[in-house]
């Protein structure tokens, strides 16, 4: 199927170590799309299990579900002890603390709940830290229902507009539909394992998600843009082709944001970043695994039926 090159010892590659690792791929192609179907139907269990178990498929932060924040801007503060100290004073309650970082330096602790009256909560701190300063801010559950709805309906029409701009462009129904299904793969399962990893969504990761999404369209477009509209060599080689500046892209893309994760001292900024890490990881496997395959085996049959 292959024919060796003596010249490089391989069909698609100088090295010879990624010459024979692409030529499985060749081979192997209908076998690994079993990965990524496999992938989203375990992110789908785990969403549903998700949400059987607590009534909502994510875990809200203040911002998304109402609840109140309580800055203290004193370096004295420390975040771990006072979270203890809360939990023992209101059982069971869901909080977190954070500590606030200014240029690398200490400025303060945040606190956040969503089941504890203000009023307790304030009482509590003063009878621990005494007269200090404290900022109080409050969201109404409504407010955070209300903008959680709204933004779920964004990226809904989102994935509409983008499934009906990708038709007009390439004038084929099962291509569009693979690059709409690799958009969606690719939010499934960054959703799913952020479940996993005990996150809570703000709206800082809703509009990471939004982000991924085009991030997502734009190496799906690339890919079939590579094999459908060009011409000549075979479907693999336009494939492979597309791969090297796609995955270039990601690579490139993935590095700065690690980056900007490991040394964000903003908890948005860093829900951010870990929420497209996670999901550029799994475009890979969606695009030049599922995308690609459903590609190959779509020109493949209609090049049989002539």
């Amino acid at each position: 199927m292959l024919e060796e090159n003596s010249n490089n010892g391989g069909r698609f590659a100088k090295n010879k170590q990624v010459s024979k690792l692409l030529e499985w791929y060749d081979k192997n192609y209908k076998k690994l799309l079993i990965i990524p179907i496999v992938m989203l139907m375990l992110s789908i269990g785990v969403i549903y299990y998700k949400y059987s178990t607590t009534g909502d498929f994510i875990d809200k932060d203040i911002s998304l579900k109402g609840g109140i924040t309580i800055t203290i801007p004193s370096e004295d503060v420390d975040a771990d002890s006072l979270k203890t100290y809360l939990l023992s004073e209101f059982p069971g309650s869901d909080i977190s603390a954070r500590t606030l970082m200014r240029l690398g330096k200490k400025t303060g602790v945040t606190i956040s709940t969503s089941d504890i009256d203000s009023k307790q909560l304030l009482n509590s701190l003063k009878t621990k830290y005494g007269d200090i300063d404290y900022n109080v801010e409050e969201m109404g559950s409504s407010l955070g229902e209300s903008f959680f709805k709204e933004t779920f309906t964004a990226i809904l029409f989102a994935f509409l507009f983008i499934a009906i701009v990708v038709f007009f462009y390439f004038r084929q129904p099962i291509p569009s539909l693979a690059i709409v299904l690799s958009a969606f793969s690719n939010m499934v399962v960054t959703l799913a394992v952020i479940n996993l990893l005990g996150v809570k969504l703000s709206t800082a990761g809703v509009a990471a998600f939004l982000m991924l999404i085009g991030y997502s369209v734009d190496t799906n477009i690339l890919l079939s843009t590579k094999v459908l509209k060009r011409k000549g060599g075979e479907v693999i080689d336009r494939i492979i082709n597309g791969m090297k500046t796609g995955l270039t892209m990601t690579l490139t893309t993935v590095t700065a944001i690690v980056v900007a994760y490991l040394f964000s001292q903003s908890a948005a900024l860093s829900q951010i970043m870990l929420i497209l890490i996670i999901g550029l990881l799994t475009d890979v496997l969606n695009t030049w695994v599922q995308n690609a395959g459903i590609l190959r085996l779509y020109l493949e049959r209609r090049t049989k039926n002539g």
